[in-house]
């Protein structure tokens, strides 16, 4: 596996010319073979893409990128990418952006803020062809931008686009959660399901309490993905939705009184019945055995 600790070096191994920019790039254009051997790499900066892909896979992280049609995706430093013969067709862009270039820069700190870095290949963004030229005019004017002379505001125009072709993104993807909840239905309430499995199914005895990224696996998402979707069905992330019903399990057995608070996290999945307790009286506002007491008295 490769590592580009520059973004001169992996421009050249794809075949793209050396940016203007040590720490940024942008190219605009149609690669009709990336590589034809599997290139595997991790790299020091954000990669932003998109391309309408002929043949040819990426993976990043666990999941295959498809190419049905034209998307977007976003590689954050340091992850694990895969390409594997890759075609696309005309009307790309690549921009690399090393984190160097956001020092001092608020963008610097709001990137970290955008959970689609986090996503799998398979959770692209799809772009309708209205935000397809929104993304396309900003690109052009930041390409525009590199290629002219270097003065006091260049770094600063180009960041300035970039942060709004991030905002847009995070726009687009709204929009798609909405739509993915009109073709596949609610994820919230498989997820809801699903912990009623991992309690009624015994899971908890081997596994413990249940993680985000458990139920993102077996929703086959990226546990950010998931509590991103989430967040836009019901308000909350995946790990509130956790709490949430761990604190109604909880209630439930407080009522019945057959268990003592100790036995009663154990059974949920705590490892330490303080832990359980923080986390009730953070939720509910009382400790667990006032909780008790004011519904058995």
């Amino acid at each position: 596996m490769k590592h580009y600790s520059n973004i001169s070096s992996f421009n050249r191994d794809i075949g793209e010319t050396a940016p203007e920019h040590p720490l940024f790039s942008i190219n605009i254009g149609h690669r009709n073979d990336i590589s034809d051997d599997d290139i595997v790499f991790t790299a020091d900066f954000y990669i932003i893409s998109f391309r309408k892909f002929v043949s040819g896979s990426i993976t990043y992280g666990r999941k295959e990128f498809d190419h049905q049609r034209g998307k977007m995706i976003f590689f954050k430093p340091h992850q694990m990418v895969t390409f594997k013969n890759v075609k696309s067709e005309d009307d790309c862009f690549l921009i690399c952006v090393h984190p160097d270039f956001l020092s001092g820069n608020a963008l610097q700190k709001e990137i970290k803020n955008y959970g689609f870095f986090d996503y799998e290949t398979n959770e692209s963004l799809y772009l309708s062809p209205a935000e397809e030229d929104t993304i396309w005019n900003l690109v052009r004017i930041m390409k525009k931008e590199a290629n002219s002379n270097t003065d006091a505001f260049s770094r600063l125009i180009m960041l300035s686009h970039l942060g709004t072709l991030l905002t847009y993104s995070q726009r687009f993807y709204k929009r798609q959660f909405i739509n993915r909840i009109e073709i596949t239905g609610a994820v919230a309430g498989r997820f809801q399901q699903l912990l009623a499995e991992y309690y009624s199914n015994q899971v908890v005895v081997k596994a413990g309490l249940p993680t985000v990224s458990y139920m993102a696996n077996q929703l086959n998402v990226s546990p950010r993905y998931l509590s991103d979707l989430l967040k836009q069905e019901t308000g909350k992330t995946a790990i509130e939705l956790i709490h949430l019903h761990l604190i109604d399990e909880a209630k439930n057995l407080l009522i019945e009184g057959k268990m003592n608070i100790s036995e009663i996290s154990f059974s949920l999945g705590f490892e330490n019945a303080n832990y359980f307790a923080r986390l009730f009286k953070k939720e509910v506002g009382i400790p667990p055995n006032a909780y008790k007491n004011s519904k058995l008295n």
